[in-house]
């Protein structure tokens, strides 16, 4: 499953030629997905996950991406307990593998556990994948433009096309006009495109290596009352990764 939120990891740039036009839906979102794709990225993150009864957990993990998105790998340093622990996604997250230091054993996910929460927060694995998803698994229609979070915006409703298999039946996606970037996007359960789940927030935008970056993205789980923040401490766009640094085998290093 492609791209939902990878926007923290990935983010846009773009010139202003399209602003002031008259755009379709369509074509807004053909400039989110072609303007969330350096070729690739290096990253250090930190993930604090806020439960329903108010408790917090924080990881930090360093990650990868190349081809676009295509392949991307994670691997944890903090706590104690995860630390060098792995994950694998190749061809847009629909193979993930996982590596676990105390066993020493690499495991391939089955396809529905792509749906899963990753380490017990709001995103899920398929979320943190990336890709078209935006044009191949959805259709767009451009709403009424709203102001949201301060910014004049583009409102965008992506609703799933019948033989698409991903797990939102629609999102909901406000697009910055002066750069095309989207800042928050609300999506909706799986089955029941009234029933709204989760809301992904993005602040603290600065321009990094020439790309505006999302320093901070909030992922606000409305069915369990939870919440998961992705902060990014570094990031780097654009530098040679080798391919064999997504690799079971280089899981294990």
């Amino acid at each position: 499953m492609k791209r939902y939120f990878i926007f923290i990891l990935i983010p846009l740039f773009l010139g202003s030629v399209l602003i002031g036009q008259e755009l379709t839906g369509d074509q807004i979102v053909d400039k989110v997905n072609e303007l969330l794709s350096p070729e690739t990225s290096i990253g250090k993150m930190q993930m604090t996950i806020t439960t329903t009864s108010g408790e917090k957990r924080t990881f930090t993990y360093e990650s990868w991406s190349k081809s676009k998105g295509e392949k991307n790998l994670v691997r944890y340093l903090e706590p104690r307990r995860v630390k060098d622990q792995a994950v694998l996604m190749l061809n847009n997250a629909d193979d993930i593998w996982m590596y676990f230091p105390r066993t020493q054993r690499v495991r391939k996910l089955a396809t529905h556990a792509k749906k899963q929460k990753m380490q017990g927060s709001d995103f899920s694995y398929e979320d943190m994948g990336s890709g078209d998803t935006f044009i191949e698994d959805f259709t767009a229609t451009r709403l009424e433009d709203e102001f949201m979070e301060g910014y004049d915006c583009y409102k965008i409703e992506l609703n799933r096309k019948p033989d698409s298999d991903v797990s939102y039946s629609r999102i909901i996606m406000w697009v910055i006009k002066e750069n095309f970037y989207p800042i928050v996007l609300d999506y909706y359960n799986e089955d029941n495109p009234d029933l709204h789940e989760k809301r992904l927030i993005q602040s603290d935008i600065r321009n990094i290596n020439g790309i505006p970056t999302a320093m901070k993205a909030v992922m606000y789980n409305k069915r369990d009352n939870s919440q998961t923040s992705m902060e990014i401490l570094e990031v780097k766009y654009n530098i040679p990764l080798k391919d064999n640094l997504f690799t079971e085998r280089n899981l294990k290093k």
